[in-house]
């Protein structure tokens, strides 16, 4: 956890109870924006005590699945422009994305244009693979990501 907030008093949205499929335009390997949103929406963040989806950091319209490409592209929008946690988010997304799906899929994690200070330097670190590897590697970085994705506290 960091010593001070960077975004002291997020807007916190209720929780979700159930999510409901809009269409039935994907294959039937239950790869599709509701079941990975299903996948990321109770990742806790990393500086609150409350979910993605909660603080609206995720949701079903950021995520877009091409099942001709076997392509997943999850936007998501940091609380603040200068969140300096928006590396260790996407670090969550992909580790969970990555223990959830079959390997096959290409997965492409990024801010949603405009809203973050960093935008383009923050999407580039979240998509280098040797990156991402050596991110995790880092006992530290692991433990904050495995905390945020295993939390036991929402």
């Amino acid at each position: 956890m960091t010593l001070g907030l960077i975004n002291a008093n997020p807007v916190v949205q209720a929780k979700k109870e159930g999510l409901v499929r809009r269409e039935d335009q994907y294959r039937d390997d239950g790869v599709d924006p509701l079941e990975m949103t299903k996948y990321v929406r109770d990742i806790r963040d990393p500086e609150h005590p409350y979910t993605l989806e909660q603080l609206r950091v995720v949701s079903e319209e950021s995520v877009t699945v091409d099942d001709k490409l076997d392509r997943i592209l999850i936007t998501f929008t940091p609380t603040i422009q200068h969140c300096s946690m928006a590396n260790i988010i996407g670090l969550c997304l992909r580790a969970k994305l990555k223990e959830c799906l079959q390997l096959h899929y290409k997965v492409d994690i990024r801010v949603s244009p405009g809203s973050h200070a960093d935008e383009v330097s923050v999407n580039k670190q979240l998509n280098d693979k040797e990156r991402v590897v050596a991110a995790l590697e880092n006992p530290n970085l692991r433990q904050l990501v495995d905390e945020c994705i295993y939390s036991d506290e929402i």
